[in-house]
Parts: C-alpha cells; sequence; structure tokens
C-alpha cells in the first residue's frame, strides 16, 4: 500500500492558513458590532482550522480498506438521524436562525450536520453506486429510471429535510448537481443524465416558488442583471421580462464595488473599506470579495490557482484508483468543493443569485471547515490504494 498523497495535503492546510488570515483581517467591524475581542474569529477559526488539519492527517494514516466504509456510513446515518431530529429538539440544544433549525450546540460551538452529510452521502452513494449500478449497456430509459429509484427517494427525502425545514436550497443545488455527475460516472446513459438534470432544474425552481425569501433574493439578483442580459435581446421581449427594481441588491452592489476597489495587486492587508459595515458577512459568504478587494486580483488567482491544484489532486487520485467506489468517492468529494466554490463565486459576482454557499477551507465556519477536512481526510486515505504510474508517486 502506498503512502497517502502529500501535495494534496499540503494544498489544503495552506488554504486553511489563508482562511485563518481572512477570519482577522475581514471581522473588525463584526467584533465591534458583537462587542466581542478583536481575536474571537480568528481564535475560533484557527481551533477549528487546526482541528481540520489534524482530522485529515490523522484519517491519512488510517487503512482505507479497515476504515474507509465504517467512517463513510457512520458519518452517512448520523447525520441524516440528526438532521431528522433536529426540528425537534429543544432550542437549548439547536440554534435557530430565520425559524431554521441548522446547527447543534457542543461545548459551546454550533455544529450544522448538513456538513458532515455531504461526505457521507457521497460516500453512501460511491459505495452503493459500486455494488448496484455499472454501463447500461442498452438496457433502456425505463430500467435506469428503476435503478436509479431507490437513491431518488434518499435524495427527496434528504432535499426535504434541507430545503423545507432547514430552509437551505443551496446545499440542495450542491448535493443534486453531485449526484447528477456521479451517476454518469457511474455508468448511466446521456439520455438518463439529461433527464434527470431536467427533473432536478423543475425541482429548483419549485423550491424558489414556494419560498417568499427565495423570490426575493431572485429579484434581488435579477434587478442588478437585467440591464446586461436583456441588453442583448430586442426592446418588445427586454421590456416583458424587465422588473422594478423592488429590493435593492446592496449586498451584490457591495461585492462588486468591493472586487473593482481591490484593482490588480488590492488595498493591502487590513485596508479593506467594504467589510467596514458595508458588506455583512464578509467572512462567511462573502469572503472571496474580501479577499479581492484587500489582496486584489493576484490575490484571488493565486488562491484559485491552489484551489484548482487541491481539485486536481483529488481527480488524480480518483483517476488512479482500481477500486470503483474510491473513485467515485474521490470524484464526489472534488465535486462537492468544486461546486460550492463556483455556486459562491457566482453569486458574489451577480452572475447567479446568492445561495448562502461558504467557501472551502477559506469561509469563516467551523462546520464547513470540519465537513470539508472528512472529506479530504477520506480520500487521502483512499490514495493510498490509488495505482502507481510505473512506480511513481502521485
Amino acid at each position: 500500500m502506498y503512502s497517502a498523497d502529500r501535495k494534496l495535503f499540503t494544498l489544503v492546510s495552506i488554504l486553511i492558513g489563508i482562511g485563518i488570515v481572512l477570519s482577522y483581517t475581514l471581522t473588525p467591524y463584526t467584533t465591534l458590532l458583537f462587542d466581542v475581542s478583536q481575536f474571537h474569529f480568528v481564535i475560533r477559526q484557527s481551533i477549528f482550522g487546526l482541528l481540520g488539519i489534524s482530522i485529515i492527517f490523522g484519517l491519512s494514516q488510517l487503512n482505507p480498506d479497515k476504515w474507509l466504509k465504517p467512517i463513510g456510513l457512520t458519518l452517512f446515518a448520523v447525520s441524516l438521524i440528526l438532521m431528522i431530529a433536529m426540528p425537534f429538539l429543544p432550542e437549548s440544544v439547536v440554534s435557530a436562525v430565520g425559524g431554521a433549525k441548522r446547527w447543534i450546540k457542543v461545548a459551546g460551538f454550533s455544529l450544522a450536520p448538513v456538513e458532515f452529510f455531504k461526505v457521507g452521502f457521497v460516500y453512501f452513494l460511491a459505495w452503493s453506486f459500486s455494488r448496484k449500478l455499472g454501463h447500461h449497456d442498452g438496457m433502456g430509459l425505463k430500467n435506469e429510471f428503476k435503478r436509479f429509484l431507490p437513491y431518488a427517494v434518499i435524495f427527496v427525502m434528504a432535499m426535504f429535510i434541507i430545503a423545507f425545514l432547514q430552509k437551505d436550497i443551496g446545499q440542495v443545488v450542491v448535493l443534486g448537481a453531485t449526484l447528477l455527475f456521479m451517476l454518469m460516472f457511474a455508468g448511466s446513459s446521456f439520455r438518463f443524465f439529461f433527464t434527470i438534470l431536467g427533473g432536478i432544474f423543475t425541482a429548483i425552481v419549485i423550491f424558489i416558488l414556494t419560498a417568499h425569501h427565495r423570490i426575493l433574493r431572485i429579484k434581488s439578483w435579477w434587478a442588478l442583471a437585467q440591464n446586461s442580459v436583456l441588453g442583448l435581446l430586442p426592446d418588445s421581449i427586454a421590456d416583458k421580462l424587465r422588473v422594478p427594481v423592488e429590493v435593492e441588491p446592496y449586498q451584490i452592489g457591495n461585492s462588486l464595488n468591493a472586487i473593482h476597489n481591490g484593482g490588480l495587486f488590492g488595498t493591502g492587508l487590513g485596508d479593506g473599506t467594504f467589510k467596514l459595515g458595508f458588506l455583512s458577512e464578509v467572512h462567511t459568504d462573502f469572503v472571496l470579495a474580501g479577499l479581492s478587494e484587500e489582496f486584489g486580483f493576484i490575490g484571488l488567482l493565486f488562491v484559485v490557482f491552489i484551489f484548482l491544484w487541491m481539485i486536481q489532486r483529488i481527480f488524480k487520485i480518483a483517476n488512479r484508483s482500481e477500486d470503483m467506489s474510491i473513485y467515485l468517492f474521490s470524484m464526489g468529494i472534488g465535486l462537492v468543493l468544486s461546486f460550492e466554490f463556483l455556486v459562491n463565486a457566482y453569486g458574489i459576482s451577480g452572475i447567479t443569485p446568492i445561495k448562502g454557499i461558504s467557501v472551502p477551507f477559506l469561509s469563516y465556519g467551523g462546520s464547513a471547515m470540519l465537513g470539508a477536512a472528512f472529506g479530504v481526510g477520506m480520500v487521502l486515505m483512499a490514495s493510498k490504494k490509488a495505482k502507481m504510474d510505473k512506480g511513481k508517486k502521485l
């Protein structure tokens, strides 16, 4: 058995280190707003960052033949049970924001089970797909649907819990996209792929139309994006699609202004202005905007380069794996991290509506950090079984 991929471990550690720095430089206004120490957020992020690195390193040392399956299925089962139970737990145990119970209180911290569910869900799909699915071999669309039905039931149940009970449609988008591509990698036909894609798109539209706050987010986004889009269409069509600006898209507007203010080289560490009350949650959902303002396009390009290199290492582990479950799991984790980054980046730049998805390893938050750490740690554990190319390391 080979050693774990050291490059992947190093790249993730660099991203975690950058996230810790950002949790300090982007939070001066937030610390004053909540009347806490100026080191409040950086200390907490440092704790979770070091814990995340420890988890990744610890998992990478384990034997994948012995530990990968128990850890993956335990994450899936326990986090699913917690998400089902959370609406019925008292507020002394769970934290509620906007009527949605998403976090469980643990030793002064709040952890979101959905972050660990994503990793467990990906492993469950990889483990099950490798046993039940294979190449479609002309089996027909009807038989492919029959084969997929049990997974559809599980996904719909999880989607109901996350989208309706926890009011977090962004996670559903990430999980739905990951499920779709994992199906394709597991051997489903393109016709089945596009049929499921249409079904998921329809479900997302229904979720948006059944919640007023999601409709407001769409209107806020469209109010900002409509001029550039409708300018490409004939006036007769553009006038019908244009909506009045009922909700001021100040978050996206300030995010774009922060990115523009950073220019090529940025304002400098700690010298950003939009973090001073103009752009709320800049250290969480809008961390890339804060990064762009203080470190400029060069700083953002560096972070994107490190992130893409990390994803490339994960996909390389997948492609070198002869075990189908490890191949699918590594692909799934790489897809989850990629979709989270893209959904966040597109949201803060106004290309798509904001979904409230954090940037892996960069955004402030312990749950997202630890959940992603479990995912990468398990990939590193699995990488020890990846096939070498003529005896060379990965």
